[in-house]
């Protein structure tokens, strides 16, 4: 199968997204034939830094099956050492052309953070940990009109966004040779829709 370009792997995901909100899934490539060509090797049409929340599972949002999506998934979609190494596996090693921040709404990680930014509210364990990662995202939206915790679930997008875009040396270099792109985008719990973000 020939490579695809970052737009026609978009295209593949919004289309995929259009039939999962139409209750229309194909459920491509869930077959045991594609396992079989799949475990020889892989080639994935794009890389998803998704929530670990589990109500947004990439693959049947995206109408996507095996081999189709390398996804990463950890509470507030946000992106630590780990992960960039694993986008950079992906994009350098396998060939994934694009990259998407995927966001959703009423995210439990981003709430956490606006309740210790507004409350002062305790954060037990490693739960910590997350929310200093999408701290930012909150205190940018602070005090802007609208719903402090919606914002902020957009801001945090934005922000890991920008952070992979500006991540050296594989992702920036990927992209300003044109082989990469990064794209932020929002699921609707309610809807299902997912939403191109920027």
């Amino acid at each position: 199968m020939p490579k695809l370009t970052a737009d026609q792997a978009l295209q593949m995901l919004m289309e995929g997204n259009k039939r999962y909100v139409a209750a229309k899934m194909l459920r491509p490539n869930q077959s045991a034939q594609r396992r079989g060509e799949v475990a020889k090797d892989q080639g994935p049409l794009a890389v998803i830094l998704g929530c670990s929340d589990s109500r947004v599972p990439p693959e049947i949002i995206f109408d996507q099956g095996l081999g189709d999506l390398f996804v990463i998934r950890l509470a507030g979609n946000v992106v630590d050492n780990l992960a960039l190494g694993s986008i950079e596996y992906a994009v350098a090693h396998l060939g994934a052309p694009l990259v998407m921040v995927l966001g959703h709404s009423r995210c439990g990680a981003v709430s956490a953070a606006v309740q210790v930014v507004e409350k002062g509210a305790p954060t037990p364990g490693h739960i910590a940990s997350l929310v200093e990662a999408v701290w930012p995202a909150v205190n940018k939206m602070r005090g802007r009109p609208g719903d402090l915790l919606d914002n902020a679930i957009t801001a945090n997008v934005a922000l890991v966004v920008e952070r992979l875009r500006n991540t050296p040396p594989t992702l920036s270099e990927f992209l300003q040779k044109g082989r990469l792109r990064i794209v932020g985008a929002r699921y609707d719990l309610d809807t299902g829709m997912v939403e191109r973000l920027g």
